[in-house]
């Protein structure tokens, strides 16, 4: 006989709204009863102050997030429903991916395929795996022996789990099929680029900017390129591949400067025709408005300055700071490209970073707002998850 599931009561009716919308959170502050005693993975049954039976998800007893939601009702989540939700995010990138000459994208995006807390990025022949906390940790195997039949029908070779917290180096340890190499040679829009899967950001790339860095090599041609926070050098690379006269990459990190130049080198482009600069950003623009140096295209994609809503204030001061200085060495008629990845920064507040009073009076219009690719789907009840912000300002 299976064991009961635990019932996890919800405070409020506000919240118990929330879910039936689509919201796939359940915050700790919102249940008012069955937390106790619950472990990190288990299977939990939420329902509304008045019994209401609102759905299942997998608890978190240690996170400020509780419950991830997975079904509505009494759903359960069974062998079944793990492999129907797998198989149906690999089923849509086949659609959207389709004669992209693309072989790095995001097979499986957490939330957005109702597989809450789970991330799996496509490089070439290699799957890699990145969870979000206690709860998806601890049911990692459940994807893991549904994932791999379906990966090896699309030519993947091997999967592998990144671990590590925040501030750790990650690790790569083997899931299925033989362990990933450290560095492998993908193709975006049929331009090579190397990933570095060891020590790389997030799963080794910056998956979600894919659209973003083609578009900005379709907006190049003939023009000066100032690309801020470069890491690994796509919007470079794209620039450059676009018609740019001349790139100007700025980051802090020497390692991410040798993979731009190798990722130059990749797709038939000599870096020496072009600046990797080392250093800090904002020291960097200050020193390039005082020598009067202007760009006609400046991208800046920084990493997240909000990493809690209690960070949001200071994090919209930083953006605002950073805008205006990035339009101080924008050359007149030039078009400038601002992002944001943070979560709590939502669409209005990004766009508050970039008004009149932000750029200094720069009269700079909103020409293209965009996001991340068709990879990353979004809920439509979930605002969260349209976490990138990607502007064209001119």
């Amino acid at each position: 006989m299976s064991r009961p599931v635990r019932e996890i009561a919800l405070h409020h009716k506000g919240a118990a709204e929330r879910l039936v919308r689509g919201h796939p959170w359940v915050w700790r502050e919102a249940i008012a009863k069955g937390l106790d005693g619950a472990l990190a993975g288990e299977e939990v049954q939420v329902v509304a102050p008045d019994g209401a039976a609102l759905g299942r998800g997998v608890v978190d007893p240690g996170s400020p997030i509780a419950v991830r939601m997975w079904t509505s009702g009494r759903e359960p989540l069974d062998a079944s429903l793990w492999r129907e939700r797998t198989a149906s995010a690999l089923s849509l990138r086949g659609i959207v991916l389709e004669g992209t000459d693309t072989d790095a994208y995001r097979l499986v995006h957490g939330e957005g395929d109702r597989m809450p807390g789970f991330v799996v990025d496509r490089y070439g022949p290699v799957g890699i795996i990145r969870t979000d906390g206690e709860a998806a940790a601890a049911r990692v195997s459940d994807l893991l022996d549904v994932l791999w039949p379906l990966a090896q029908s699309l030519g993947l070779k091997s999967l592998a789990l990144r671990t590590g917290s925040r501030g750790e180096a990650p690790r790569l340890e083997p899931a299925r099929g033989p362990p990933a190499p450290e560095t492998i040679r993908v193709t975006e829009h049929g331009v090579p680029f190397v990933v570095d899967l060891a020590e790389g950001q997030k799963t080794g790339a910056f998956l979600d900017q894919r659209d973003n860095r083609r578009r900005v090599g379709q907006l190049a041609s003939g023009r000066r390129v100032l690309n801020l926070y470069s890491y690994a050098g796509g919007f470079s690379v794209s620039a450059a591949l676009g018609g740019a006269t001349h790139v100007t990459s700025v980051d802090i990190a020497p390692r991410a400067h040798a993979t731009a130049q190798t990722n130059f080198r990749m797709a038939g482009l000599e870096p020496r025709a072009h600046s990797f600069t080392l250093a800090d950003v904002q020291g960097y623009l200050d020193t390039a408005r005082s020598r009067g140096e202007r760009w006609d295209l400046v991208v800046s994609d920084p990493p997240s300055f909000a990493a809690s809503e209690r960070a949001l204030p200071r994090a919209l001061s930083a953006y605002r700071a950073l805008h205006r200085a990035c339009v101080e060495v924008l050359s007149p008629g030039g078009l400038f490209c601002p992002a944001s990845c943070s979560s709590h920064v939502d669409v209005d507040a990004f766009l508050g970073t970039l008004d009149d009073s932000a750029l200094g009076g720069r009269a700079l219009r909103v020409l293209e707002l965009r996001g991340a690719g068709p990879d990353h789907p979004s809920l439509a009840g979930f605002p969260e998850g349209r976490y990138l912000k990607f502007a064209v300002l001119g």
